[in-house]
């Protein structure tokens, strides 16, 4: 080879007609890094705890799992058979609108009449989707700008802060404390700087604390929205389970115009790895919404739909037939906590119970983590959900009565109480 002749690997523009023989060890991997927003979050604390879980139980170690909140029961019959019957149409396997298709909107609004007594225009006032988490990320983005604040309670769902976060929101917390019921503290919020604040997240029934809504919360928050210029995001999965009277805030009169409502299939009728939802607002929200959605994602499979407004049909003794299951786990929940030494609400609603810990633990990891290695039982703590839930500890109800049961043995024998 002539010695003038350029390396094509350091002259620019240059093309070699030779074929370049390099060694593997001379190839260096570039310094790949992840976009800025990745400093801003987390992985998800059930993502990270129960991948140790899984690392106890390949080890042999059993480990009861009253964390996380996937039902454990089933659908109802008629809605697995409308699924298997629908998947057969060789015609349903297309895409689907994007709005959903119209038997599952007029579905979700005949169930929100039945149940809420709130009338809902099914054309334009309902928007399915594929669960709340994708509906905290479309309603952001179709809401607010980088740089704008949204209110998250304290505590709160994690997702609320984390999607905020990602998206370039800036999260302001408002507190939720156990001498106020677990409410807002309209004084407090009353006395913020609000001027930049586009949304503010709501979840009642609430999780984690199990506080019910009442009609004068939703009352206040419509009035508080109304004069603030703030819209209120209300997500309301909880309201059927062991809860005798659901309630909606779209059922305050002139809510819709400065409200948006989330409800979900997961909960309500055991359908979370089916991942169906539904967001319900005024027409114009629902556009903005769609406008962000309709590039995001594609329609739901219709087969699934189709057993989603199946599955919303369900009469009361399916629901009660359902709350009995969770009365009995929740009673011996109730027993767990009695021997952890945790108080709670005995009126809390949804599938988890919210207990404080003894004041005599540091913190409540020092609690679960022991529960945890040593009994054996992985229970959640509280500050997953923000500071003021550093002091308590919840319990899940999505797991079988004879679980429970061993579960509440294991923790008797480190006595605790």
């Amino acid at each position: 080879m002539n010695n003038s002749t350029h390396n094509p690997s350091t002259t620019p523009n240059s093309v070699s007609t030779q074929p370049v023989q390099t060694s593997a060890t001379q190839v260096q991997t570039p310094a790949y890094q992840p976009a800025d927003r990745l400093s801003l979050v987390s992985e998800y604390y059930f993502s990270r705890k129960l991948k140790e879980v899984a690392r106890m139980n390949a080890e042999g170690k059993d480990v009861i799992s009253l964390g996380i909140g996937s039902p454990d029961m089933p659908p109802s019959a008629e809605t697995i058979d409308t699924l298997c019957r629908e998947a057969q149409n060789p015609n349903g396997h297309g895409y689907m609108p994007y709005i959903g298709i119209p038997e599952l909107r007029s579905s979700f609004a005949d169930w929100y009449k039945r149940w809420y007594n709130v009338d809902l225009d099914p054309a334009t006032e309902v928007q399915p989707l594929i669960g709340s988490k994708e509906g905290i990320l479309h309603v952001t983005l179709a809401f607010v700008n980088p740089g704008e604040q949204v209110l998250v309670p304290n505590p709160g769902y994690p997702t609320y802060t984390s999607l905020s976060r990602i998206l370039g929101a800036e999260v302001v917390n408002y507190d939720l404390k156990e001498e106020n019921g677990w409410m807002p503290d309209f004084e407090q919020l009353e006395q913020m700087d609000l001027s930049r604040v586009k949304l503010m997240w709501t979840n009642y029934p609430n999780m984690p604390t199990g506080a019910n809504a009442t009609p004068e919360l939703y009352e206040r928050l419509v009035d508080f929205a109304r004069r603030k210029g703030i819209i209120i995001v209300n997500d309301n999965p909880y309201s059927f389970i062991l809860n005798d009277h659901p309630i909606s805030i779209l059922s305050v009169p002139g809510a819709k115009s400065c409200c948006i409502e989330f409800n979900s299939m997961s909960k309500s009728h055991n359908m979370p790895g089916w991942r169906i939802g539904m967001l319900a607002s005024n027409a114009q929200f629902i556009q903005w919404v769609l406008k962000v959605k309709s590039n995001i994602d594609s329609g739901m499979f219709r087969a699934l739909q189709l057993a989603a407004s199946t599955a919303l049909q369900a009469d009361r003794d399916w629901y009660e037939g359902n709350n009995s299951n969770y009365r009995n786990r929740r009673s011996i929940a109730g027993e767990i906590m009695k021997c952890l030494g945790c108080s709670y609400d005995k009126k809390q609603v949804g599938m988890f119970l919210w207990g404080r810990i003894p004041d005599h633990y540091a913190d409540v990891e020092e609690l679960t983590e022991r529960v945890l290695h040593e009994a054996r039982v992985f229970i959640t703590p509280g500050f997953i959900f923000g500071s003021n839930g550093r002091r308590y500890l919840r319990i899940s109800l999505c797991c079988k009565e004879e679980k429970l049961q061993e579960a509440l043995e294991r923790i008797r024998q480190l006595h605790l109480g």
